[in-house]
């Protein structure tokens, strides 16, 4: 992929859109879409990098209620050449054709490595990459088994998305309650990252999961980018063809907060 000139490629996740309390969640979710049409004019490319929703489950024909200002704002995005990639996230990993049939995005379920101007992007949500978190890992068997999925969706809607509701209040998230840098030899993107750098070239990893926004660097050509979350910092990465750069909606936020290490 080339970017036009005057164009940027942008990254943002974790915005949790419907997380426990819900006026909270509208407020950011205004704040979301205020920021997507900010930018949608200088967009070549725009990726959503996982937990976009902090629960969503698809019935055949049924699909959860409300974020229709966010879709719409996707819709337009698509409607306008701009290519919009979804990656489910462990939040919304139960997103299935819905949303690729209906507004066009680009969803992916792996790891995706792309070319952008030249630069060796590999992005992903972070879930279940890496060593450890193995509790993790047996859930996310769990949750993306297909019997148990089918039994799931044979529960009425409006009991599973109030038990769906309910897992998601009891979120360290809807509490105030954030995640702590573990440092480079413990966080498990970071060791992630590093393995597959020793496998194939890349100068940019792009992760959420952690809700922490890092820029740390791999190696004089690689870095490791975590876009951090929206619940309260409102980060994202921008590329402009030449550098990618963490960035957020606050104007009063403190940029001391990025984690920075630099080899």
């Amino acid at each position: 992929m080339v970017i036009p000139q005057n164009k940027k490629v942008y990254f943002a996740s974790d915005i949790h859109m419907g997380l426990f309390p819900p006026e909270k969640s509208e407020e950011r979710s205004k704040h979301f879409v205020q920021w997507l049409t900010e930018i949608q004019p200088t967009a070549a490319a725009l990726f959503l990098v996982g937990d976009v929703f902090d629960f969503w489950y698809e019935y055949k024909k049924v699909v959860p209620r409300g974020f229709v200002r966010f879709l719409g704002k996707i819709c337009e995005f698509v409607d306008n050449g701009i290519p919009v990639h979804f990656f489910a996230g462990n939040h919304d990993i139960w997103v299935a054709d819905y949303l690729p049939k209906e507004i066009g995005i680009i969803l992916h379920r792996e790891p995706y490595c792309t070319t952008i101007n030249g630069k060796n992007f590999y992005i992903a949500h972070g879930d279940g990459l890496g060593p450890g978190d193995y509790s993790y890992k047996i859930l996310r068997k769990i949750f993306t088994n297909p019997i148990l999925q089918f039994m799931f969706s044979r529960i009425h809607p409006n009991l599973a998305f109030t038990f769906g509701h309910w897992w998601s209040k009891q979120s360290r998230y809807s509490k105030g309650i954030y995640e702590e840098f573990l440092g480079v030899e413990k966080e498990y993107l970071i060791l992630y990252a590093k393995e597959i750098l020793e496998k194939q070239p890349i100068n940019y990893f792009v992760f959420g999961h952690r809700h922490i926004p890092m820029d740390i660097e791999l190696s004089p050509t690689s870095r490791h980018i975590n876009l951090g979350e929206w619940i309260s910092a409102y980060t994202y990465a921008e590329f402009d063809g030449n550098d990618l750069q963490i960035k957020s909606y606050k104007k009063e936020f403190d940029y001391s907060r990025i984690i920075k290490i630099r080899s």
